[in-house]
């Protein structure tokens, strides 16, 4: 193993900042890391561990203020540049669904189990005084509606929460 990105998990619901946590190792200690969604990214580096081949605990909060996303969707990235070439190896590469591009204020989600007789619309106009916005309950949960016309009793679906 060479860098695993433990926190966030793939698909996660992520606010501003995006907390990266896991274990990794770099030449020199030091690795990189890059958010973005293809448009536009923030970037940076940091030490881990004691040295080359020295696996080690990281925690990062990127700040993604001012970033002008075109997606929901970003990528985390935690990679090693190579001593010999400046290439990018032992790249770690996490989707995530950005809160703050589905949800003006962004501070979190709710889960909520669904029961007989709920709809997205049902939904939407509880959490947001209107059903005209299931699409955002759709866009925070990519992998489990792939139908906005169905959902099914028992699924756990994200309700982003925004002031």
């Amino acid at each position: 193993m060479a860098n695993e990105i433990q926190q966030p998990k793939p698909y996660d619901l992520v606010g501003n900042p995006v907390f990266v946590g896991g274990i990794g190792q770099g030449f020199e200690a030091t690795l990189n890391y890059r958010v973005h969604d293809g448009h536009d990214e923030r970037t940076g580096f940091f030490n881990v561990g004691g040295g080359t081949g020295e696996h080690g605990q990281f925690a990062l909060s990127v700040d993604l203020t001012g970033a002008a996303f075109n997606l929901d969707r970003l990528f985390v990235e935690v990679y090693e540049e190579s001593a010999q070439d400046g290439s990018e190896i032992n790249k770690v590469i996490v989707p995530v669904i950005y809160g703050p591009r589905i949800v003006p204020g962004y501070v979190g989600y709710r889960l909520h189990t669904v029961k007989v007789g709920d709809t997205l619309s049902k939904l939407s106009n509880e959490h947001y005084g209107s059903s005209a916005h299931f699409n955002r309950i759709v866009r925070a949960n990519p992998l489990i509606i792939t139908d906005p016309n169905k959902i099914f009793v028992g699924q756990v679906l994200k309700i982003p929460i925004g002031t």
